[in-house]
């Protein structure tokens, strides 16, 4: 069995759209949260959302073809040529069908989705534009990316709602891991903001009913009302290991294990007893061959949603037994809000960081403590620490449940 590694990382955000930014508003806990109105001229209601700022892919897209690109697949690229840039190669001298790319989007292009069907029945079908269909649909991030990269090897795009960023990163790491590909583009992508996208949220009671910044993605808090929508791209470069020694790359992280399974119990609600994330967590620390004595750092999927925090602890507890008590658990959507499909790739990228610069961050707005929600959950200040091995969760519709293993690289 080969080695995966990550050598390189590439972020679209509502809190950077460059590692440094990202990184930068990670240490100092600075979140990507604004207030404003989802539906102008129908709702005076202020609602609170994680848009991604300052966004400018005309270096890999030109104005001509992002007329015929969703801005999800924008996205995709964007931080896909990040990545590689941030790798040091453009690995042209591996076989380009041993190169692949695989993104996940839980939505696709609904941007284009709901432009034309409204254009369908104001003005006709004639008028629908001949890229509607290549441009909604979800996989063209991972075969846009492939134009653009020369990458001709596999390529497709897990949909698994909010755990689509993850299953893809794992998937990659099976393709490296079992010699169908020597380096995989992998990660998620996702651009839901527009009303409709929030109304569906919304009128389910899965996002916040806060109108405070400040308080409205607070993971494990008391108080949380659930999640922030946001938008964004995490994308990794996950190279086989003697390729990567050999070029002399940059490594962030080894990616060691990949657990994948379903609660099989409601279409939104995760199973209370945490069961099937429970399960997820532990193929992933035995896939990885080390002990979970080993793991100190788990990257929840924590959505500031009443359910899914309690049960993911108790997922925890029974994944780690005694154990758990000692290990440090945060939430990035505490500070980028949640990105649905993308936000497996974007919290992987938060990982690798975390474990390079020895710095746990806070779970952000943390601050009322919850009797069900009690373990480590890093509230208040940084952690600096040595991570010797990490998880990261993700939880989707569905019943869906990834997890991710990390470890430093032992060379």
């Amino acid at each position: 069995m080969r080695r995966a590694v990550i050598t390189g990382l590439g972020v679209v955000s509502p809190i950077g759209n460059s590692i440094d930014e990202f990184w930068s508003n990670i240490e100092n806990g600075n979140h990507g949260f604004s207030l404003g109105h989802w539906f102008p001229g129908q709702s005076e209601e202020l609602n609170v959302f994680a848009d991604v700022k300052d966004f400018d892919p005309s270096e890999y897209i030109d104005k001509k073809e992002r007329r015929r690109v969703d801005i999800m697949s924008q996205y995709a690229v964007f931080a896909a040529k990040k990545a590689l840039e941030d790798s040091g190669s453009d690995f042209s001298d591996i076989d380009p069908y041993k190169r692949g790319v695989i993104i996940g989007s839980g939505i696709g292009g609904i941007h284009t989705t709901e432009e034309q069907i409204q254009t369908y029945h104001n003005k006709g079908n004639g008028r629908v534009s001949v890229f509607t269909i290549p441009m909604m649909i979800g996989n063209m991030a991972a075969g846009v990316v492939a134009i653009k990269t020369g990458f001709k090897g596999v390529n497709y795009c897990p949909v698994s709602a909010c755990s689509s960023g993850a299953h893809a990163v794992g998937e990659a790491f099976h393709a490296v891991k079992y010699g169908k590909a020597d380096v995989v583009l992998a990660g998620g992508s996702e651009a839901c903001r527009i009303g409709f996208s929030f109304a569906g949220f919304n009128n389910m009671h899965a996002v916040t009913r806060s109108t405070d910044p400040d308080r409205a993605s607070i993971p494990f808090d008391k108080e949380r009302s659930g999640f922030v929508l946001g938008d964004g791209a995490g994308i990794l470069v996950i190279e086989e290991y003697e390729h990567a020694k050999a070029r002399g790359a940059k490594i962030y992280a080894e990616l060691a294990g990949y657990g994948a399974t379903c609660d099989a119990y409601h279409e939104t609600s995760p199973d209370p007893e945490g069961t099937g994330g429970a399960k997820a967590m532990e193929f992933a620390v035995k896939e990885a061959g080390v002990s979970f004595e080993q793991i100190n750092y788990i990257n929840a999927h924590g959505t500031s949603t009443v359910m899914n925090d309690k049960t993911e602890t108790a997922a925890v507890k029974s994944a780690f037994g005694e154990h758990a008590r000692n290990i440090v658990m945060n939430s990035t959507k505490s500070l980028t809000g949640h990105l649905l499909g993308a936000a497996g790739g974007v919290e992987s990228v938060a990982v690798c960081l975390q474990m390079q610069h020895g710095l746990v961050h806070a779970t952000k707005g943390l601050v009322v403590d919850d009797p069900e929600c009690d373990l480590d959950n890093c509230k208040g200040e940084n952690r600096r620490m040595v991570i010797t091995g990490a998880v990261s969760n993700s939880l989707g519709f569905g019943g869906h449940n990834v997890s991710l293993c990390f470890l430093p690289v032992n060379k």
